[in-house]
């Protein structure tokens, strides 16, 4: 591109310093901020959001900033890193708390802010600990608006700056003006884009000469500029001080690149139109299009394809609830210039769909699964010992460290899982959460046929309470030859267990097992592959099917119909049935594709120790260690099925 040169065979192509702070979105659209009821947590921050996006592009992108040493700069920095975002120069404040900011969605027009930044970590950054090595190792360095706007910050990014023009580094400058940052209106008022101050105005001047581009909005190159009401005029006097390639934001109208001398009107720059959408939250829009255009810019584009894409980006933000999370993948990307795209951007499923499930997330080539969501049957085992039910929460939570003991001795780290139930297991299910498990809760009535869900009629507010982690666990007595008013009822319950799913964010897995009054012998899994293709066909794409074992070819036909149907789908795992060990052993035989990603089995392993100690005939460590010891040849039987296959291979 005119005027940039990008370095190359450098360790990131992207460095971002700036705002690093906890987004609050109110979840109530259409009413005052002061109204709003709940909230949702993002990742925010400009330039945060800026390196999020590239990340999600896929730039080699790092985020330099500072957070507080507690439970928000954490999240932070985990978002960022589970995005792929180098967080190695956050420096992490002893004596600050993260920034903070709370954001609503009134209307089309409306969307109140408000900024907790005073005396913040990110507006603490310390210079010193910013080092010259690692910008000399980046191919460009980003700085926003608002790490200008006070003498600390400000320090710091001229510290950047410096070793970024010593090294060849490209520096960015997004203006980013946000009023309320530089003191010029009430705390309240973060709504407001525009108010004209001859200080913001030569603050800016004084250190545009030190960037090679810079990006801004119309009204943030009048206040760079200094002329109010008149963009052509303001764009002048930038650059009298600068060099630096402009490009102007036009909303709807798309961009216009300014890479020298400023034209007559701003319609003759080139300009690249901008996407005709429907405005959900322009909050956001501008750092999804700062990613676009960077990351098309890095990866060799000229203006007019990397302006594409950034247009694309914003439009695509502007339609959706966050800023970040809202950020869109490569996959996206792909679908939306596809040409087949809705014209709606909340109505197009399948670019919801890519979204859900082309974003970074948690990999699971493999699960050891044991499931001990059962409610019903643990009852009755409690009944025919004569046990108070009250110990059923306490067994589960030994089937807990079961499962922990075999993580250890079977180095199962990243593979390993449960299934509990929150009915006797809620101790457990609190103990299996945030350790790095695979966590699934059952959500199906026990022995519901047609299917209904336990302890709620409206599955979405039973969802709200779910730690995000929990994937929900559905179990449905299905068969597409079932009577049709009672597969009817059975599908529209998947439906709105669908819906529900999709909208608070929880994964979800299908348990499907063919009623045998209706399977007719031999045709078991005839009927599990007629009765997924069905699902498919109505639109439900579950993250994981659990399915009984079935022959080689069966599974060859469910690979190759969820390879058409759903390629991001997460993969099939082997449910139990209370079959035996070997009988177990002789299905993981015959399921060597790799769709297969494991098995989920419950009452194989525990249920002869768990009437024992129910009865009082074995303590606890006997009782773990039996579980345990099942688990164990479980596992040892499912990667001695593996390594035929992978042998082979």
């Amino acid at each position: 591109m005119d005027g940039l040169n990008f370095p190359t065979g450098r360790d990131h192509d992207l460095a971002c310093l700036g705002r690093l702070a906890v987004d609050l979105y109110a979840e109530q659209v259409g009413c005052p901020l002061e109204d709003a009821s709940s909230f949702a947590k993002y990742l925010g921050g400009s330039s945060a959001n800026i390196a999020f996006g590239a990340a999600r592009l896929g730039l080699r992108s790092a985020m330099i900033s500072r957070v507080g040493n507690e439970q928000m700069g954490r999240f932070l920095v985990r978002t960022l890193q589970r995005e792929g975002c180098d967080t190695s120069m956050v420096q992490v404040d002893p004596e600050r708390l993260t920034a903070l900011v709370l954001l609503g969605l009134k209307d089309r027009d409306t969307f109140p802010l408000l900024f907790y930044r005073e005396n913040c970590a990110d507006m603490a950054i310390d210079a010193e600990a910013i080092r010259e090595d690692f910008i000399a190792g980046c191919r460009a360095l980003l700085i926003t608006g608002t790490h200008l706007s006070r003498p600390g910050v400000r320090a710091a990014s001229a510290t950047a700056l410096g070793f970024a023009a010593r090294h060849g580094t490209v520096r960015v400058l997004d203006i980013d003006y946000r009023p309320v940052l530089w003191g010029l209106t009430q705390p309240g008022e973060g709504e407001r884009r525009f108010v004209a101050d001859e200080g913001v105005t030569a603050s800016l001047q004084e250190m545009l000469p030190q960037f090679d581009l810079v990006i801004g909005t119309e009204e943030e190159f009048v206040i760079a500029g200094g002329v109010p009401g008149d963009l052509l005029a303001s764009l002048h006097r930038v650059r009298a001080v600068t060099a630096a390639a402009l490009v102007v934001k036009r909303g709807p109208l798309g961009c216009s690149f300014v890479p020298g001398t400023v034209p007559a009107h701003i319609d003759a720059a080139i300009t690249v139109q901008g996407e005709q959408v429907e405005v959900l939250n322009v909050l956001g829009a501008g750092d999804a299009f700062a990613a676009g255009l960077l990351t098309g810019l890095l990866n060799g584009q000229d203006f007019l394809e990397a302006a594409r894409l950034a247009n694309a980006c914003g439009a695509i933000v502007v339609s959706r609830h966050a800023c970040a999370p809202a950020m869109p993948t490569p996959a996206e990307l792909a679908h939306w210039f596809s040409g087949s795209r809705h014209p709606k951007v909340d109505a197009d499923a399948q670019l919801a769909h890519l979204h859900r499930t082309t974003a970074a997330r948690q990999a699971w080539t493999e699960v050891n699964v044991m499931a001990f969501d059962h409610r019903s049957q643990f009852f009755d085992m409690a009944r025919e010992a004569g046990a108070s039910v009250t110990r059923l929460p306490v067994l589960k939570a030994l089937l807990v460290r079961a499962a922990e003991q075999v993580e250890q001795s079977r180095s199962l780290a990243g593979r390993l899982g449960v299934l509990i139930d929150s009915v006797y297991g809620e101790p457990a299910l609190h103990q299996a959460t945030g350790r790095g498990w695979w966590v699934g809760r059952p959500i199906e009535l026990p022995g519901s046929r047609p299917l209904r869900f336990d302890g709620t009629h409206t599955i979405g507010s039973a969802l709200a309470h779910w730690p995000r982690e929990q994937v929900v666990k559905c179990l449905v007595h299905y068969h597409p030859d079932d009577p049709v008013d009672l597969r009817l009822d059975q599908e529209a319950r998947l439906l709105e267990l669908w819906e529900a799913t999709r909208q608070s964010g929880h994964e979800l897995l299908l348990e499907l097992i063919p009623p045998h009054n209706v399977t007719a012998a031999g045709t078991a899994d005839t009927a599990v592959l007629r009765a997924v293709k069905r699902l498919y066909n109505l639109g439900f794409k579950p993250e994981w099917w659990k399915l009984a074992p079935m022959a080689s070819a069966a599974w060859e036909t469910l690979a190759q119909l969820i390879a058409e149907r759903d390629p991001t789908c997460r993969g099939v795992v082997i449910l139990g049935l209370n079959q035996p060990l070997a009988t177990l052993a002789a299905g993981f035989a015959q399921a060597t594709h790799p769709i297969v990603k494991g098995f989920m089995v419950g009452r194989t392993l525990w249920a002869a120790p768990s009437l024992r100690w129910l009865k009082g005939e074995i303590d606890d460590n006997a009782f773990v260690a039996e579980t345990a010891g099942n688990f164990a040849a479980l596992v040892d039987a499912w990667r001695a099925s593996r390594k035929p296959h992978q042998e082979a291979a």
